[in-house]
């Protein structure tokens, strides 16, 4: 059940850093909303984990699945770059999560 947690928590830190991008410094209510919910239940979830995982596992993973996660919406939905050194660089960060997961 923690690493359920975890990846429902990374996935909720995806949602806040887009609805961040979405309320353009604040200017826009909802996705300033979404963005707060989305952060208190993000960490929420986290310490729900780490009750079970170490800090350091868990702290990677999450902030891993927020990096790659909002690194492709970023590409998919606001046409960011997709080149080669930016794909190269989320490639190893999903190899440094592989490996915090299996060791």
């Amino acid at each position: 059940m923690p690493w359920i947690y975890l990846l429902l928590a990374g996935l909720l830190e995806v949602v806040w850093a887009v609805a961040m991008k979405q309320s353009h410094g604040f200017t826009r209510l909802w996705p300033s909303v979404i963005m707060v919910i989305g952060m208190v239940a993000s960490v929420g979830l986290l310490t729900l984990s780490m009750r079970t995982l170490p800090l350091g596992t868990a702290y990677a993973i999450w902030t891993g699945i927020g990096a790659l996660g909002a690194f492709t919406i970023g590409i998919f939905a606001f046409g960011e770059a997709a080149t080669p050194l930016r794909l190269l660089a989320a490639g190893l960060i999903l190899s440094g999560l592989v490996l915090m997961k299996v060791a």
